[in-house]
Formats: C-alpha cells, structure tokens, sequence
C-alpha cells in the first residue's frame, strides 16, 4: 500500500463510503449474523440517519476512498474498509485518527479522562481483533437484532 492520509469528510465524499460500506457490510455479517439482515445504506433509513449524524473521516489515496470511521458523541462507529484494502492499515489508521479527535475534543472541552464505546458484532474476527489490539476491552455482552435477525453484540471500551 502507497501511503494513504486521513482527512474530514466531506459531502461528495457520501456515495463512496456507501459504496464501501455496502461491500464490507457483508463480510461483517459473515459468522456473526443471518446475510439476510444485510441491506444497502441508501435503503436502510435508521442506519443512514445515524450514518449522517455521525462526524466522520475517510482515508484517502490519490483521491480515491479507502475507507471510513465515524464518532458520535464521542463513541467510534462506523469503522468500515473497502475489502480490496482490507488489512493494510486503513481501519487501524482511522481508529486512531478518530481516538486522537476524541481525545482533542474532550481536552478543548476540559472534560474528565472517560471511556470510548465501540459495539462490534461477535464473530466479526477482523474488527475485533483490531479493537483489541488497539486496546478495548470487553464491557458487555447482549442479544439483539439486527434488520430483524437474531445476533449478539459486544460493547467494547477503552479509556484515555
């Protein structure tokens, strides 16, 4: 991989991390969830209004979008890859990009050291493993739905 910079994201950047997240979203269900619950960003209307919300930032190489990561209310979400750059050091580049913006924003707003929530689906090996190693730990554990399929998720933290 050439090197790659993370930067803000901006509007125009909307189709491709759409596109990127409707080809990793299966690869994140796989062994954690029924492929059945996969459904498109632009057709699912509760993700996209959490998609919209969240402050997010891509990686970009020669103005092509590797991937994406995005922080709402001072939590990690929306951590996906194109599968074709998975493994390189996109996801972990932009984990830490976004832990750094979190830690900044708490200094700017002087409040206390507190944890960082991320939810993985378990089974989700890649992330988790990335999580992990990135030093999260398991806080809980819980059933769900997702799109209506049974699954279970994991909550992990990390505090700075």
């Amino acid at each position: 991989m050439n090197e790659f910079q993370v930067r803000g994201y901006r509007d125009s950047d909307t189709s491709r991390c759409k596109e990127i997240h409707d080809l990793a979203r299966p690869i994140e269900l796989e062994g954690s969830c029924d492929p059945r619950a996969f459904i498109p960003l632009a057709e699912d209307a509760k993700d996209l209004a959490e998609f919209q919300r969240a402050k997010k930032y891509v990686a970009e190489e020669n103005k092509t979008i590797l991937g994406f990561i995005g922080v709402d209310e001072g939590d990690i979400g929306w951590l996906y890859v194109d599968p074709k750059n998975a493994r390189m050091g996109v996801g972990r580049a932009l984990l830490r990009h976004a832990m750094l913006q979190i830690n900044q924003d708490a200094a700017d707003s002087l409040a206390s050291v507190r944890d960082v929530s991320v939810y993985v689906l378990d089974g989700n090996t890649p992330a988790l493993t990335l999580y992990r190693n990135e030093g999260f730990e398991s806080a809980d554990r819980f059933k769900s739905k997702n799109n209506g399929y049974p699954c279970t998720v994991l909550k992990l933290s990390n505090s700075f």
